[in-house]
């Protein structure tokens, strides 16, 4: 069984979502939330497997609500539901430790689809659609605190193989499995252990955020 808290400031936004997630025999609601501090308070006392997380609610907004989450280390993933498919707001969310985002007039079978990939690890969003946003603002937001200064080798990367290395650099691209292996001359399997120690190694929570590692420390630029 998949739990799920639902963060959102508006409440026919709230029953309509667990309506929905509460006809699947694989989900239940634990919880509501009407904005960030209590989406934050509601996680550490039920411990979801999946938060929807709202981007825009008064006082603490989503944003800062899933970093506050999930630097609490705890097993809980967030699942950002945004008005607009490319938007800063989106981006910084998945910098601030999301593991994905849809949008709101998402398809019903897409929703369910997305919170049950996150519950398991999964990224939601496409590589290539991860690839347009950092592209589109990159440039707008800041610098990634724990980014080296481009004077020496990022602490990040040192544990990674050459093979890794390269491999991190083309999931930065957008590339996905089948993509690699294609093009790499790998089995695919090979190309999942690969993915699966590159996680491992530089801490990433998933594939969005091995994404992101890529730009911060430029094996990937901005087209």
């Amino acid at each position: 069984m998949t739990t799920v808290l639902i963060a959102d400031d508006q409440p026919l936004q709230r029953f309509g979502s667990r309506m929905l997630l509460e006809s699947q025999d694989d989900m239940t609601v634990v919880g509501e939330a009407a904005n960030g501090s209590e989406a934050v308070r509601m996680a550490a006392e039920l411990h979801p497997d999946v938060v929807l997380m709202d981007i825009r609610m008064p006082g603490l907004d989503g944003i800062e609500a899933t970093r506050r989450i999930t630097a609490a280390g705890d097993r809980t993933r967030i699942l950002i539901v945004t008005t607009f498919d490319l938007d800063e707001y989106a981006y910084a969310g998945l910098r601030a430790g999301a593991s994905g985002f849809l949008v709101k007039d998402a398809q019903p079978e897409e929703l369910l689809a997305g919170i049950r990939a996150v519950a398991t690890g999964d990224a939601v969003v496409a590589p290539s659609l991860t690839r347009r946003l950092l592209d589109a603002y990159v440039h707008h937001l800041p610098a990634d605190p724990t980014a080296q200064d481009g004077t020496s080798e990022d602490a990040r990367l040192t544990a990674l193989t050459d093979r890794e290395r390269e491999i991190l650099t083309v999931i930065g691209q957008g590339w996905t499995n089948t993509e690699i292996a294609t093009r790499l001359h790998l089995a695919e399997s090979t190309v999942k252990t690969h993915v699966g120690r590159i996680l491992a190694k530089t801490g990433s929570r998933d594939r969005i955020q091995a994404v992101i590692l890529a730009y911060d420390t430029k094996l990937v630029q901005p087209s």
